[in-house]
């Protein structure tokens, strides 16, 4: 069963088992922007996406379906969310998993209104039999409802409103080929730079009302592993250490004690890194597979390789071979190869 809610013209549905908390899903939506003008980085991206909806604005059509796929926290459903509001429509949200049968689809189909947007969250995660009932609605606008059982069985199509989907996956790979295709606007966003980081935890900074010392956002924003989402989660937990010892203002002095207190590193390195890299360090260059590491350090495969890996490996900390994972030469480099290795990533 998926609860289904209103908040400022989006319709939410999700599934009622792990849902986020309200509280944190309000603190998530105060801090997103609401237009592209204040999106901050994937310039690329936000360029061909302005260019698509002015087009369509134009013509008076929905945009053609959009798949964004990159690491978690990255702007997915932000940029979902965007796009309703550029278009002056009304964006109804779901999730892979939630969508257990067709009928799930179904209803959720028959509620769109015309231009609409349908946001679907992991949707690496949907049944491949309701991604191939989406075949029909994505392209003809239409979906075939088949009545009644046995001798008597008919099908009878069902027109729809024209619609957007927007989709959003940490893993494309394993969209079927069909599926993808249906996509004609796909883009993969990458991590961000510090700079923009800086700038993401200038502006969260302001909304939440909270003094940042220009050094304390350079500390966060080397330490937020190329994630939005990371940086203003670090903001929101400095702040309140800024409240309760530091005057409200968070100083360079406060990040570091505030990280400390989560367990990252100056190096950005959080305890699971540290974890993770040990152990591949104490292999002595043999490659260690991906479901050993994951039995290692106590974390799900989809975890390690879509939240963790991204940032270990832009940092040089870690390598992908077709045997397996070894450390990378940041690591190995730290580690005096490897005669310190037990004692390099204290936990």
């Amino acid at each position: 069963m998926a609860d289904a809610d209103d908040v400022d013209g989006v319709v939410e549905v999700r599934p009622t088992a792990g849902a986020v908390t309200e509280e944190d899903a309000a603190a998530e939506r105060s801090l997103r922007p609401r237009s592209l003008a204040e999106f901050i980085g994937q310039a690329r991206v936000k360029q061909v996406l302005s260019i698509t909806l002015t087009a369509a604005r134009e013509r008076g059509e929905a945009p053609d379906h959009m798949l964004f796929s990159g690491p978690p926290g990255l702007g997915k459903t932000t940029l979902a969310q965007i796009v309703a509001h550029e278009q002056g429509v009304r964006l109804h949200t779901t999730s892979g998993p939630a969508l257990e049968r067709s009928a799930d689809l179904v209803g959720l189909l028959t509620r769109l209104g015309p231009g609409d947007v349908l946001f679907i969250d992991e949707v690496h995660r949907l049944h491949a039999a309701v991604a191939e009932y989406l075949y029909a609605a994505m392209e003809d606008f239409a979906v075939d409802i088949v009545l009644d059982q046995g001798p008597r069985a008919r099908t009878v199509r069902m027109s729809l409103q024209p619609f957007t989907l927007v989709a959003a996956t940490t893993r494309e790979g394993l969209l079927a080929a069909p599926f993808r295709e249906r996509f004609l606007l796909r883009e993969r966003l990458d991590l961000y730079p510090d700079d923009e980081l800086r700038e993401i935890c200038g502006r969260a900074a302001r909304l939440l009302g909270v003094a940042l010392a220009p050094d304390a956002a350079v500390r966060l924003a080397s330490a937020a592993r190329g994630t939005p989402r990371v940086a203003q989660r670090f903001l929101r937990r400095v702040r309140d250490l800024a409240q309760v010892e530091g005057g409200g203002t968070v100083t360079k002095e406060i990040a570091d004690r505030g990280l400390a207190m989560l367990g990252v590193d100056d190096r950005g390195l959080e305890e699971l890194d540290r974890r993770l890299l040990r152990a591949l360090v104490e292999a002595r260059g043999q490659p260690v597979g991906l479901k050993t590491l994951a039995v290692r350090v106590g974390e799900p495969e989809d975890t390690l390789e879509d939240v963790y890996e991204p940032f270990l490996i832009r940092g040089g900390w870690l390598l992908r071979t077709s045997r397996g994972r070894v450390a990378g030469p940041r690591a190995l480099a730290e580690a005096g190869i490897p005669a310190n290795a037990p004692s390099l990533f204290p936990g």
